[in-house]
């Protein structure tokens, strides 16, 4: 299927003053698409070709980062809050790099420097931001669920930066526009997904957007870091990450999540390194052209190995470039979707 991105910024002057509007289309198969939500909150809910019409946007928007002056200005005076209450490094800084490149003001939010330290609840924090002028809500929340609450309660965008165990659509999209710009195509592909299963929020969105997009996902784990849905999920589930290796396309290796683990799920991190650790060895046995994915932040000699994080499969940092494309976009379709609701 055909799909012809049209990026077309237009310039037009009223004396002094220069107007900026862009406009993006993606024509397929003779019909107009629309994307028509002004939220994302997940991708289990999206289809296919919404997925790919935010992918083809996106690769409209990284021309922008090549430019000297590294400005577009799609959201000149929107208003964008970054409202985290989990630490972040690279999401955080992501979005609002990408907010800043569309020329839109960012607020920086987090929970320590914030009146919830105080006992103000999410609601009254995003209903006195929206009272502000705030536009879009970038949320990170420990509570699976919080930006869907949010986005039934404010007028503002909401965009999730990760919840709970649940999701983290931008990951995802990020993730699977990587490996479209490597492979070409998901469709056919086999793709691994590797460690702490049950605590990933990433690891549900790239599955729902992996499989949505015709790939053959495998979950990859000790049983003791597998959620309790797996048996349910459109997955093919195992146990030994030697038994996959050297038949998948792209490997996603998973940090353990320390920080959320109720107890000790395996023995000690030397035994579960020796099992699911993606080391010089197993690479040894896998193709040649194998993708190795992270989505960060990585613990070296644990999930995988210094000589195979910094190796030349590794794809490692074109997804954290390409997140600043992807979460350009998202920023755009759902300021876009806001200024002009379906009738």
């Amino acid at each position: 299927m055909n799909r012809i991105l049209n990026i077309v910024e237009r310039h037009t002057h009223h004396g002094s003053k220069r107007r900026h509007s862009t406009t993006m289309a993606i024509a397929r198969k003779g019909k107009q698409f629309r994307w028509q939500r002004k939220h994302l909150i997940g991708l289990r809910d999206l289809s296919a070709e919404e997925i790919l019409y935010i992918l083809d946007t996106a690769k409209g928007f990284e021309e922008i980062s090549t430019r000297s002056v590294k400005k577009a200005p799609p959201l000149r005076g929107k208003v964008v809050v970054n409202l985290f209450f989990e630490d972040s490094t690279r999401t955080r800084t992501s979005f609002g790099l990408a907010a800043s490149r569309l020329s839109a003001d960012v607020i920086e939010f987090t929970k320590k420097s914030s009146a919830v330290s105080k006992g103000e609840t999410l609601l009254d924090t995003a209903r006195n931001l929206e009272a502000m002028g705030v536009d879009i809500v970038v949320i990170r929340h420990n509570a699976a669920g919080a930006p869907k609450l949010l986005s039934r309660s404010i007028n503002a965008c909401v965009i999730n930066a990760g919840d709970g165990f649940c999701e983290h659509p931008t990951q995802a999209l990020l993730d699977v526009y990587t490996i479209r710009q490597m492979t070409g195509s998901l469709e056919g592909l086999k793709i691994a997904i590797v460690g702490d299963i049950a605590h990933s929020r990433v690891a549900r969105s790239d599955m729902w957007a992996m499989t949505k997009l015709g790939a053959e996902v495998t979950l990859v784990g000790p049983p003791t870091l597998m959620p309790a849905e797996a048996s349910r999920l459109p997955v093919k589930i195992s146990y030994s990450l030697d038994e996959v290796i050297e038949h998948v396309d792209v490997v996603n290796m998973l940090r353990i999540q320390f920080e959320r683990l109720g107890g000790n799920p395996f023995p000690s991190i030397r035994e579960y390194s020796r099992y699911f650790g993606l080391t010089v060895e197993r690479m040894r046995r896998a193709k040649p052209d194998i993708l190795v994915m992270h989505p960060g932040p990585i613990n070296r000699g644990l999930e995988i190995e210094s000589e195979v994080a910094d190796g030349k499969n590794s794809v490692i940092l074109d997804q954290v470039r390409n997140g600043l494309a992807v979460r350009m976009a998202v920023l755009f379709l759902v300021n876009q979707a806001a200024a002009h609701p379906p009738a």
